[in-house]
């Protein structure tokens, strides 16, 4: 057992207006199996570089343990060669066979391993990746995003491995994963960091619960503040016309009234003024009290969308369909028969490389939507019949998120965006304005997936066809997301592993 100590950690990136850890003191356990949650671009991933000595930064931390960091960087030059050829360069001292008994944990043979790593699927490649990290013995392990792309089969492996394991920190926003796999998490509020022993749930439960309470007392005391600010007003007009009868008065109207009555009259009014002073300090504390109540309190804006209605009610129709790569022996699947009508949210499911995404992209490719799409044609055959309605409009979530380059105001450009309606959907899904300003480049990977999300909900459309939209997003923005969904009803066809999810929003799941 050993600590990770952080004493006064503060760290900003070059050029940033604010810092993403302020005078931050923690320390963990070794033996933890510590979940990492919070909010994209909260800083997640930078304490795990942080950790890791990637960046300089005030303060201190202090560790004994070895730490490797999941995913690995491959560089160009590797994604052309098999894993067996480059594994060893990812992590020093790896063994072909602890690779190769990881991979069969992880529910996959080990010819992967001698295939072109960029001819992979992107779920089979990461089930590399970690069966390189699981093939060491004594690190401590910095998990982040392990189950983005991977198919359900392959969480529960994930899942199993993990809750087996002791001494490591896991990002994810999985909560299925993060309620299996660990025993205390790390916040990382909007102002604050919060650590406490349990899992996902139980963090949520003492979150809402706290929620509650905080509404409540800031209730309490906007109705304080009210209160003493009425009285303090009906005071201080009282004080103010009392004064004016100080001087000159009505013998006829006020025959009772001496000239000495100024004294008493004065008197009367300084001690009024004294009262509206003691109730404007209790009003300055009161509002000092409410402050900061409501720094951690997450409020999610409800989102939009404007779903469009198709003359006809089926908009995708299947019949014995299935799709083969031309230089593959096998089909990716076979005798496919399904329908898609007007308001039905169907998930397509089902294991990694076994077409899903291949299924989606021909249904972009019928409906005449995007020229990847026709490149991508080119190279696979199909059997059977697949219909998509005349006319359709389908609004397209990808799963790569590489294509993201350059400014956010030539990417409302070149999707004929309004950039305003743009930028006011990220700021519901809680991306920070000064994000707006930096190229897409530097976003994180959750912020590049709210950036397609957001340029889907701001497009009219038929048919929403989404690939794995919540890779890497946090879990607010998914409940959002879910509750949208819920609320307006557009149609879908959509890939996401997040069991949760699915089991929320789908009324019909495909299984390939």
């Amino acid at each position: 057992m050993a600590q990770i100590n952080v004493s006064h950690l503060t760290f900003s990136y070059e050029g940033s207006f604010d810092n993403i850890f302020e005078d931050v003191s923690f320390s963990i356990d070794t033996d933890w199996k510590l979940g990492l949650l919070g909010r994209n671009g909260k800083g997640k991933t930078t304490f795990l570089r942080l950790l890791q000595g990637r960046y300089s930064y005030r303060g201190t931390i202090s560790a004994q343990a070895v730490f490797d960091y999941f995913p690995y960087t491959v560089s160009e030059r590797q994604m052309q060669l098999s894993a067996a050829e480059f594994m060893e360069e990812l992590k020093a001292g790896c063994e072909q066979w602890r690779v190769i008994r990881e991979l069969e944990r992880l529910g996959h043979g080990p010819e992967i391993l001698y295939r072109s790593f960029a001819g992979l699927s992107l779920g089979e490649q990461t089930k590399i990746l970690l069966a390189v990290l699981f093939s060491g013995e004594q690190d401590f392990l910095l998990i982040d995003e392990p189950t983005n792309h991977l198919d359900q089969a392959s969480r529960e492996n994930v899942k199993r491995y993990l809750a087996s394991k002791k001494g490591f920190i896991l990002v994810s926003h999985d909560r299925n994963l993060l309620d299996c796999c660990v025993d205390h998490v790390l916040v990382l509020n909007r102002r604050t960091i919060e650590l406490q022993s349990g899992n996902f749930t139980t963090w949520w439960e003492n979150k809402q619960r706290r929620d509650q309470f905080v509404q409540a007392e800031n209730e309490k005391h906007l109705r304080e503040i009210g209160k003493l600010k009425q009285a303090a007003a009906r005071t201080a007009r009282w004080a103010d016309k009392n004064e004016s009868t100080k001087i000159g008065f009505d013998p006829i109207e006020e025959h009772d009234r001496r000239k000495d009555t100024r004294g008493y009259i004065g008197a009367k009014t300084k001690k009024a003024q004294s009262r509206v002073k003691q109730m404007e300090k209790r009003i300055h504390r009161e509002i000092e009290e409410k402050e900061g109540l409501l720094a951690d309190l997450e409020q999610p804006t409800d989102l939009k969308i404007v779903p469009l209605r198709h003359h006809k009610d089926t908009l995708v129709n299947m019949r014995e369909y299935g799709l083969k790569y031309q230089d593959a022996r096998a089909p990716l699947f076979a005798d496919l028969t399904f329908s898609v009508s007007q308001g039905q949210r169907i998930a397509i499911h089902g294991g990694n490389g076994c077409g899903k995404s291949t299924l989606l992209k021909m249904i972009l490719h019928k409906a005449g939507a995007g020229e990847e799409e026709n490149l991508f044609r080119a190279a696979v055959c199909e059997t059977g019949v697949c219909e998509t309605a005349s006319g359709l409009v389908i609004s397209y979530v990808n799963q790569d998120t590489s294509v993201l380059r350059g400014s956010i105001s030539t990417f409302c450009r070149k999707r004929n965006l309004e950039e305003s309606l743009f930028c006011a959907i990220l700021r519901q899904l809680d991306m920070e304005r000064g994000q707006f300003l930096k190229e897409m480049e530097e976003y994180s990977e959750g912020q590049k997936k709210k950036v397609l999300v957001a340029a889907s909900l701001l497009t009219p459309a038929h048919l929403y066809v989404w690939d794995e939209p919540l890779n890497y997003m946090d879990v607010f923005s998914r409940m959002q997301i879910e509750k949208m969904i819920l609320d307006y009803e557009p149609t879908m066809l959509f890939v996401e592993h997040d069991a949760k999810f699915r089991e929320t929003i789908a009324t019909g799941t495909i299984v390939l």
